[in-house]
């Protein structure tokens, strides 16, 4: 099948020619367990001036999805200037029916980029497609490095023969739909390409092992986009471990999301499917159905088919760092209570049975086995605005739990800390500040209070470890038990709640049978995954 779409084109006087395969500049080297792209590095002073990087020092991307979340990041990815995005993929071609956050925000934020205000003013709707992609990385190029002579940016369909045809590309950055992770990534790594990804590592256990399996085997650069180096975590793990809370039992962690519809039926209408759209590609490992635009873009996230609710959403940015800080393995145990809907059956009401789409709310339960000298803990995860109960230190300072945040419970004491990075207090307010008097603390600075701290999304990141030819605090192969919990909570909820055990050296579920076919795929045939 021929989908790659990619002529020479002329963007602002500047001719832009396609990208030429080839391997003359790139070689490997073997460090921290991960591979890294080695340059020939010459006195930036010698080639252009600061901040100026030579086409032979740049990493080479292909980037895979190409709809509002991975323009909105592929704008970012343009300002760096060790890296070349040269192909883009995705299923839909050019389209204005994407969902996102606000109607004019993407497009807005796009046209700044680019320097064009008018870029698409008017359009039909939210913009997104790999020609949008493609016009995008052509004309920042073309506009903003019109001196570095760049060649064009390829355009494909089906990210296979992507793979198969652009020989020079160094790393691939995944940003499809989550039931594609697993496949994208794995054939990306099996090739020798260093791999980004969003969240989450898959939407399924076994193949979420299989890509911690492969990137081990092929030792590529790997590099988890919501992962954090974790600086707040490790703040609160010095305070637990001086005993400022006493031994460590729960953590709470609570999310305002869905932001989203979590569909509570599956659609029955079949309207035709939009032009330019490979349904098909799209649907990838997943078995066939009917076109619907309830399964596709932002909404993708609802379904357990194509999505992992807002625990893999949002989840994956406050508890990676709990994980790999406090060493946890895999939960020895997760149990869930999803909320339902009700309908009328005619003049009964009933309750609709739904193993198809996430809960409109939630909590779920991980129970970890005792490690070294920690004793056994629990995470608490809520959503759809659910949270715990005030606790009685925060009442003593006439407060409430935030929409987001997090709270660490040990046998003396409660750590509270924001979802996105906010300094952690212990409470109530008097006994942090009795803490940091008899620690000798400073107060944090005025400027730290209620400040977001990245969450390791930002590509420069990664961009600097790979240089270095060092591994992240987003390595792959750190992923393994939150993969696995995140997992099993989703089998759990679709399960109506069940209580699952789970042996974690066997990747079973031991006392509910029927849950262990839900850890893997059903798959579209020639799409299977395999070790």
């Amino acid at each position: 099948m021929k989908t790659k779409d990619s002529q020479p084109t002329e963007t602002g006087g500047n001719t832009i020619q396609p990208q030429r395969p080839g391997l003359t500049r790139r070689t490997f080297i073997r460090a921290g367990g991960a591979a890294a792209t080695a340059f020939t590095i010459m006195p930036r002073h010698v080639l252009g001036g600061a901040g100026f990087v030579a086409p032979s020092e740049k990493i080479t991307v292909a980037y895979i999805g190409c709809g509002t979340q991975g323009i909105r990041e592929l704008l970012r990815m343009l300002t760096i200037p060790e890296v070349q995005v040269v192909a883009v993929c995705d299923p839909v071609k050019d389209s204005h029916d994407y969902v996102d956050w606000s109607k004019d925000g993407l497009r807005s934020s796009i046209a700044s980029a680019l320097g064009k205000a008018d870029w698409r003013r008017g359009a039909p709707g939210i913009p997104g497609g790999r020609d949008v992609a493609k016009e995008i990385v052509e004309t920042y190029y073309a506009t903003q490095r019109a001196s570095e002579n760049f060649r064009g940016c390829a355009s494909y369909a089906d990210f296979r023969e992507l793979l198969e045809k652009e020989k020079d590309v160094n790393a691939v950055k995944v940003m499809t739909p989550d039931h594609l992770h697993a496949t994208v990534a794995i054939a990306a790594m099996k090739k020798g390409k260093h791999v980004l990804m969003h969240k989450p590592i898959a939407n399924r256990l076994q193949e979420a092992r299989l890509v911690v399996e492969t990137a081990r085997a092929t030792k590529v650069f790997t590099h988890f986009l919501p992962a954090s180096d974790g600086a707040q975590i490790r703040a609160i793990k010095n305070w637990i471990d001086d005993g400022a809370i006493g031994a460590l039992r729960e953590i709470h962690n609570w999310s305002n999301r869905p932001m989203w519809p979590q569909y509570p039926a599956i659609p029955t209408e079949t309207p035709p499917i939009p032009d330019g759209f490979d349904w098909t590609l799209w649907l990838g490992p997943s078995l066939d159905r009917p076109y619907h635009p309830n399964y596709t873009h932002a909404v993708f996230r609802g379904w357990y088919e194509f999505g992992g609710g807002s625990l893999a959403d949002m989840g994956h940015y406050s508890l990676w760092p709990v994980f790999t800080q406090f060493d946890l393995d895999s939960p020895i145990a997760v149990e869930s209570r999803p909320s339902h809907v009700c309908t009328l059956s005619g003049t009964v009401a009933v309750r609709l049975k739904n193993d198809y789409s996430f809960p409109a709310a939630c909590t779920i339960r991980f129970k970890f086995a005792a490690k070294g000298s920690r004793p056994p803990l629990d995470i608490f995860w809520y959503d759809g605005s659910m949270k715990p109960p005030t606790p009685e230190e925060l009442e003593a300072d006439n407060k409430e739990l935030q929409p987001e945040g997090m709270m660490f419970v040990g046998a003396k004491g409660k750590i509270l800390a924001g979802f996105r990075g906010e300094t952690p207090q212990i409470i109530p307010e008097q006994k942090m500040r009795e803490y940091r008097a008899a620690k000798n603390l400073p107060e944090p600075a005025p400027s730290q209070r209620g400040q977001g701290q990245p969450q390791g999304r930002s590509d420069a990141a990664w961009v600097a470890a790979l240089r270095a030819g060092t591994s992240t605090y987003g390595d792959f192969l750190l992923a393994g038990p939150i993969s696995d919990a995140f997992n099993l909570g989703a089998v759990s909820l679709r399960l109506g709640g069940r209580r699952l055990l789970f042996d974690a050296a066997g990747a079973k579920v031991t006392n509910v049978v029927d849950a262990n076919k839900l850890l893997a795929r059903e798959y579209r045939k020639g799409w299977e995954l395999t070790g």
